[in-house]
């Protein structure tokens, strides 16, 4: 609501905050209601999100309005965009309607790094120009004066057209009979906000080609998540629909979509074969159908097609933003094509080994396919992220295939991404990591993973709010996904919040009574609570799901031996530290995870003795130091702050 007092030409006056909701500045008015900017009494072309940012000025005229609450007006909680980059387009957009200069304003001021400032004065539409001056010369001389009928007759026909006014705004402003929100409703298209892409059926009639149609649904998924408005759903949560037994509307209700793409895959010899069609989920009706074929060598370029002409006619019939072109796929050998979208099904399966083996393959016979090199760098990310091998062979393998990705295809979020887990995890290089980060952000705002890994960075720099935020955001567009909310627990867990941590652990381990990501979680949560028995039991439990040959198993044993040491079980914590102690000489265990054993054991020493291995080594869960609470019993330590120094965090 605008503010009752306003700046013009140096002095104020006071109005009546609902009286009007047209506002005029210099030579321009901006009609609240409408979202209309006049320029002379003509309207400017200005987008809604600039206009919302002027509106949101106009209403503190004179007031610094900060980033955040620009954030907050222009891009609610449910839209995923590069908030730095989309507030500059806006800004830069005003500006040029109102032909004002960041140099020189007149209207708008930037206060660097905290937000902007309306300078002009304001009034409102009911009070004229004139009478904001003390002395208002007259043109010509003296006022013309009205006759006694005359008067009588204007002041009549004045306060009955007010007064309808007056009653008509009213009604609108209180919302009466509804009537604001159908005028409202009639005057705005049916916008779309979030789509879906159903999982591509399978018509070849082998079911060991599944893989093929999943590939293409994630491609085509990954090509309309760039729409930077759009909400596009993650295939993780459409993938439950693959054989869908229910309706469409009620699949889209489910998933809270305002469409629905669904299609089929078939391949016959070299040629592929996709049908496509746009469907409005509230009516069921089909709004658009097309049906493509190319070469397998050309399959690339099919899926930009499909992609390209469903966000056409997003624009055109669902009145939603304007699509951004796509860079031209270059043809690829069909056969490597076969072979990493094998390689995404097993890391999918968190196969890890047998997916960078299937990456390497596909790379030897596509050296230039970006994507390939970009999905292996995720594979050792995983390696790298749970301690399975050392951090130089880890990190450094993902930092080399993220920057192949980047040098192939700039304009790849993955690689990007894949590069700033690299910056942040190993090279400690987190002024880097958050533009890469960032970038990756802006190349795709609907990528639930990237929001994820960005959520990471934001918490090991110890950015609470941002981090939980954003990892909310990313389970908003993938709300099936469980390893998702695994991380909402683990933010949780990081900021504290034992109690929230637990309760939403429990309800995604009812879900998934294996998901040993999540039981590690759980059972840091129920040591900070004092639940040490708890946490042990979870423990036992995660090292079971694991196994013995999975990647998590000994960052999983190294928690359980923090347990028995927290719930004062020395001899089993000393069991499980002296096995942890042959996996170090015998393959790799990490110097962080053994250094926490020690700190529970109450072994101060010995914890900091391990903790310089660990700087040494880089160990990856270094960059968690500044909040991690197992590391609460070593803060007070002069020696703690140096650990903090050579990570290059602050203390």
């Amino acid at each position: 609501m605008i503010n009752s007092r306003y700046l013009v030409r140096g002095s104020a006056i006071t109005i009546h905050p609902s009286s009007t909701r047209v506002v005029r500045f210099g030579i321009f008015e901006a009609d609240l209601t409408t979202g209309e900017l006049r320029k002379n009494g003509l309207r400017q072309k200005l987008p809604a999100q600039p206009f919302q940012l002027l509106q949101a000025l106009l209403e503190r005229p004179g007031e610094m309005v900060t980033r955040e609450e620009l954030r907050q007006r222009l891009w609610p909680g449910n839209t995923f965009v590069d908030y730095d980059l989309g507030l500059k387009k806006a800004v830069n957009r005003l500006r040029e309607v109102l032909g004002d200069s960041a140099d020189n304003p007149r209207f708008i001021e930037t206060v660097p790094r905290h937000g902007y400032r309306f300078m002009g004065g304001v009034l409102p539409w009911s009070v004229p120009i004139a009478s904001t001056e003390p002395h208002a010369a007259v043109s010509g001389g003296q006022p013309e004066r009205l006759a006694p009928h005359a008067k009588a007759r204007f002041s009549g026909k004045l306060i009955a057209t007010l007064s309808l006014a007056v009653a008509a705004a009213l009604l609108l402003w209180f919302d009466a009979g509804n009537l604001r929100t159908r005028i409202v409703a009639r005057a705005r298209p049916l916008e779309i906000h979030s789509i879906a892409v159903l999982p591509l059926l399978n018509l070849t009639g082998d079911a060991s080609q599944d893989y093929f149609a999943d590939g293409m649904t994630e491609a085509l998924t990954t090509d309309l998540a760039r729409m930077e408005t759009l909400q596009v759903l993650s295939r993780y949560s459409t993938m439950q629909y693959k054989q869908p037994k229910k309706p469409l509307s009620e699949i889209a209700k489910e998933l809270h979509a305002d469409a629905i793409v669904e299609g089929s895959v078939q391949r016959s010899g070299n040629r592929v074969r996709v049908t496509a069609q746009l469907i409005r989920a509230a009516t069921d009706k089909h709004l658009w159908a097309e049906t493509y074929e190319r070469d397998s060598h050309d399959v690339l370029a099919l899926q930009d097609d499909v992609a390209s002409a469903i966000a056409r006619q997003i624009q055109s019939k669902l009145g939603g933003p304007e699509p951004l072109p796509l860079a031209k796929s270059q043809p690829i050998n069909s056969e490597a094509y076969e072979i990493y979208l094998k390689a995404n099904s097993y890391l999918d399966q968190f196969d890890l080994q047998k997916s960078i083996d299937y990456y390497s393959q596909a790379i030897k016979l596509a050296p230039d396919f970006a994507p390939a090199y970009a999905h292996m760098a995720r594979a050792y990310f995983f390696l790298g992220f749970f301690s399975a091998i050392p951090p130089h062979q880890a990190w450094g393998k993902v930092k080399e295939a993220a920057l192949l990705a980047t040098s192939k295809d700039d304009r790849l979020p993955e690689g990007h991404e894949t590069l700033a887990l690299a910056k942040l995890h190993y090279d400690w290089d987190f002024t880097g990591a958050e533009q890469e980060f960032k970038r990756a952000v802006q190349l795709n705002p609907n990528s639930a993973d990237t929001l994820h890994d960005f959520a990471h960075y934001l918490m090991a720099m110890g950015r609470m709010d941002e981090s939980a935020a954003t990892s909310r955001r990313a389970v908003d567009l993938d709300p099936v996904d469980d390893g998702l909310t695994d991380c909402l627990c683990w933010h949780r867990f990081a900021a504290r919040q034992y109690d929230s941590s637990i309760q939403l652990a429990l309800e995604v381990l009812k879900r998934q009574p294996s998901d040993t990501w999540e039981q590690v979680i759980l059972g840091w949560d129920y040591e900070q609570k004092g639940m040490t028995d708890q946490a042990v039991a979870e423990f036992k439990s995660a090292t079971e799901s694991a196994g013995k040959d999975s990647p998590m198993y000994t960052f999983v044993l190294a928690g359980l031996g923090h347990a028995y040491a927290t719930a004062g079980k020395k001899n089993d914590a000393q069991g499980v530290l002296q096995a942890l102690l042959a996996r170090a000489t015998q393959s790799y265990a990490s110097p962080f995870d053994i250094a926490l054993v020690y700190t529970a054991l109450g072994d101060k020493d010995a914890a900091f003795s391990w903790l310089d291995k660990a700087v040494a080594d880089r160990s990856t869960w270094l960059v968690y130091s500044k909040w991690e609470p197992r590391l609460d019993p070593l803060r007070s330590d002069p020696r703690f702050k140096d650990v903090l120094r050579r990570i290059g965090l602050p203390s």
